[in-house]
């Protein structure tokens, strides 16, 4: 079987989003799939990083399309240096009150659609129809967001008759950053059409949560035959040459501990709660590190420095994979902030791993509470919650791994074989 991949993100950036439909593409050939990407020529925004390319299968075909970068215009719009990185938790930050940031968010949300990256839809078109004009595949699989992808293959579907299989990793058009962002009724609608006519037309519709499917069932009840659920998981893979630390026993008051957030932060992500417990502890002479790997948004910076713990507290901005693990083995706690409801951040699953007690933030998140409750890794908090004696209780000490390894993307990787041949 062959399968058109189209993921907007492909080494060596250094997107996390890229590391599932590389890890899938990786175990489906072994199962007599043979993958063939579509892609970006030059991704501009994200950070490189260059182990990646090591994972990818040199006889792999990877099609490669020149992207439209609005980035770049909104690097010059907001005075920033051509080429210099931009800051993904910023560029939608409402902590910033200048005029030009304020309208380049309306542009992006209204203009943009169904995202920014829509730039790439004909040049990704074009070259995929030279591509399958000569060659046939078996199926096309999108990888959104950007959801942009979901459109170019169905209009790649609908001219060649090929069935496509969009994976949604968020939602699309109530993405959870938009509640605070202004959209036009005439965008809304126009991202709701988009959106019907990929579920109406898609063969099957793949969510990374159940209770994303769920929610687009209600949606859009055609959808619930169609529906499945495969999880954002980890690669086993990667864990072979990582020594996992042992868990600590006791809370210990003379020992420093070590909190690690991996990912971007965004503002409406803030966990102020945890912040002012350990600003109490810490006053009380109780050592603690904050260590943040990936983008941090403004209005996090700004509760760090209002509680007092930017001595504490250090960001390490990207780092290569295999540098954010070995950071994580070396945490005491994981934090991971769970935000939207039908959302369980991808970074979970290599949290679950690595085997370190993880606090979760997330308001009503029940599918990210019952993973956490069912592998003993750790517990989830309201946003508005105490956090009274966080620290004066192990939070579990025996996580059940092979329950863990049921997140393996090997298993995700068998059961996408299994829905793509039926």
């Amino acid at each position: 079987m062959k399968v058109l991949f189209i993921t907007y993100y492909w080494p060596p950036s250094g997107k996390a989003s890229l590391h599932w439909p590389l890890d899938i593409m990786t175990h489906l050939h072994k199962l007599n799939c043979e993958p063939i990407v579509l892609t970006t020529k030059d991704e501009t925004f994200t950070e490189k990083d260059e182990s990646l390319l090591n994972k990818v299968n040199p006889n792999w075909k990877v099609i490669r399309a020149k992207a439209v970068e609005p980035f770049n215009l909104y690097r010059k719009f907001i005075g920033k240096k051509p080429g210099e990185k931009l800051i993904a938790s910023e560029t939608i930050s409402l902590e910033n009150k200048s005029l030009a940031h304020r309208i380049s968010i309306w542009i992006r949300v209204n203009l943009f659609i169904p995202d920014a990256r829509i730039g790439w839809y004909f040049p990704a078109v074009k070259e995929a129809k030279k591509f399958l004009s000569k060659e046939n595949v078996d199926a096309i699989i999108s990888i959104g967001p950007p959801h942009t992808t979901h459109l170019i293959a169905k209009k790649l579907s609908k001219k060649f008759s090929i069935p496509y299989y969009p994976v949604f990793i968020d939602p699309w058009v109530d993405i959870v950053y938009y509640q605070n962002l202004k959209r036009s009724s005439i965008t809304k609608k126009i991202d709701n059409q988009l959106e019907k006519s990929v579920a109406e037309s898609a063969r099957k519709i793949i969510f990374v949560t159940e209770s994303m499917k769920q929610d687009y069932i209600k949606k859009y009840p055609f959808i619930k035959e169609k529906s499945f659920v495969l999880y954002w998981g980890y690669n086993e893979e990667d864990f072979k040459s990582i020594s996992l630390s042992p868990l600590p026993k006791e809370a210990d008051f003379d020992n420093q501990k070590v909190i690690v957030h991996a990912g971007n932060i965004f503002d409406y992500q803030n966990p102020e709660m945890l912040w002012k417990e350990i600003k109490e502890r810490f006053s009380k002479g109780e050592k603690f590190k904050i260590k943040f790997i990936g983008t941090v948004a403004p209005l996090i910076k700004q509760s760090i420095n209002n509680y007092g713990l930017q001595s504490i507290t250090e960001y390490f901005g990207f780092l290569p994979y295999h540098k954010m693990l070995e950071e994580l083995t070396n945490a005491d706690y994981l934090l991971v902030c769970a935000s939207e409801k039908r959302h369980v951040p991808g970074k979970l699953f290599e949290y679950l791993r690595i085997g370190k007690p993880i606090i979760a933030f997330g308001n009503d998140n029940e599918e990210v509470k019952k993973i956490l409750d069912e592998t003993k890794s750790g517990w989830l908090f309201r946003y508005d919650g105490e956090l009274n004696g966080l620290f004066d209780k192990l939070i579990y000490n025996k996580p059940d791994i092979e329950l863990i390894k049921k997140f393996d993307r090997k298993n995700i990787a068998e059961k996408l074989n299994d829905i793509l041949i039926k």
